[in-house]
């Protein structure tokens, strides 16, 4: 039978996984919300130059 403490005693995850993490982090991802602030923004823009 498995021993499950045993076995996650052992677990090291790979370097590869570490790198995607950190390289996720420092990445500029462009959400929903971030869409919708430049688009307030412009507006706000147009607005005031009206």
């Amino acid at each position: 039978m498995i021993n499950f403490e045993e076995e996650l005693a052992k677990f090291k995850p790979s370097m590869e996984i570490g790198e995607e993490q950190e390289e996720e982090k420092e990445a500029k991802i462009t959400d929903l919300t971030d869409i919708m602030i430049e688009l307030m923004e412009q507006k706000t823009r147009k607005t005031a130059k009206e």
